[in-house]
């Protein structure tokens, strides 16, 4: 493979980047494979990597998989079933961080512009994410505001309805004295 020249920019679609990003643990992840994918490296050379800086990546950086959570990602996104010829191992998840902490262990210039698109990525997605938000509360206050003025026109409908309609007669009072026979 041809060595790209120093500060040449990286072209790494942030769609591509995107789509590639799950919601596991209440965490925005990326799996190993798909990092391994994106720096051009094996997933087994990466994770060898980031074990031999393990002290770099807590909890909250990267934690493994459960099998529960890998077989969700797998239905949901058509990777590569576990122990079927494909991984013999869980796969890895790195948050946001831990990302950010893969270009200290992987020391290529493209692992350097790889890490800046996905942190991009990153940045992006929470930016959206509070756009969203913002819109959601706002369509709630006019779902909230809307539902009042459903209420204040169908009460004004009811004093309509009573006025407009004939009142009602009661039925007239024999006069006279009531017996049993009538």
């Amino acid at each position: 493979m041809a060595k790209r020249p120093r500060g040449a920019v990286l072209s790494v679609p942030a769609e591509l980047i995107e789509r590639k990003i799950y919601l596991v643990r209440g965490y925005k992840i990326m799996l190993d494979t798909d990092l391994a994918v994106l720096y051009e490296v094996p997933t087994y050379r990466l994770n060898e990597a980031v074990k031999r800086h393990s002290k770099r990546f807590p909890e909250d950086f990267m934690f493994q998989l459960t099998r529960e959570e890998s077989r969700n990602l797998t239905s949901q996104n058509a990777m590569s079933s576990f122990g079927h010829g494909g991984r013999r191992t869980l796969p890895y998840a790195f948050t946001e961080h831990g990302v950010a902490m893969l270009s200290s262990v992987l020391r290529s210039e493209r692992a350097v512009q790889v890490n800046i698109a996905i942190v991009r990525a990153f940045v992006k997605l929470r930016e959206w994410i509070v756009t969203h938000k913002e819109l959601a509360l706002k369509m709630d206050e006019l779902e909230r505001t809307q539902k009042e003025q459903a209420a204040h026109i169908g009460n004004i409908y009811e004093v309509l309805e009573q006025l407009t309609s004939p009142a009602e007669v009661p039925p007239a009072r024999r006069i006279g004295f009531v017996t049993e026979d009538a």
